[in-house]
């Protein structure tokens, strides 16, 4: 049988992101990464982060994650809420995403694991590159939050 019921659904992993920018108050850029592996992933960009492990908690993942990735330590803002019930976002059917706002305090962003480039995008110009397809809405959402309005 191909349907699976809701009842045979694996449990869905955690996963947190960041949406890190040039400066909380005044954001003018914000950083992308381009994906190494999995295979099926790879050249695509996205937002740096990771799964949350086992008895860890999704901030504490979030700035592993982030010093694991790029080398630098991070000053969280605001969480970007997602569509989906516990404000998460979706990327696929294992798995769901929190995303805040950052912003490096300590170190240079680099490509250490994971990723082979990072690129700092303009608020302007967000979809310079080919961002992977769950990580797009949260882009569309952020033009939406970062942008300054217009008086």
């Amino acid at each position: 049988m191909s349907s699976r019921s809701t009842s045979d659904r694996q449990p869905v992993r955690l996963v947190v992101g960041a949406a890190i920018v040039d400066d909380l108050v005044r954001p003018t850029r914000l950083l992308s990464a381009r994906r190494t592996e999995p295979a099926a992933l790879a050249g695509g960009w996205e937002l740096p982060g990771g799964k949350v492990d086992e008895g860890e908690s999704p901030l504490s993942a979030l700035h592993r994650e982030v010093l694991e990735e790029l080398g630098v330590r991070v000053q969280l803002g605001s969480h970007v809420p997602g569509p989906l019930p516990g404000s998460t976002w979706p990327l696929g059917d294992r798995y769901e995403m929190l995303v805040w706002l950052a912003e490096v305090v300590e170190g240079t962003p680099a490509p250490i694991e994971d990723h082979d480039e990072l690129r700092w995008l303009a608020l302007d110009d967000l979809r310079a590159v080919a961002w992977l397809p769950a990580d797009l809405p949260i882009v569309e959402q952020l033009e939406a939050v970062l942008r300054p309005s217009s008086p």
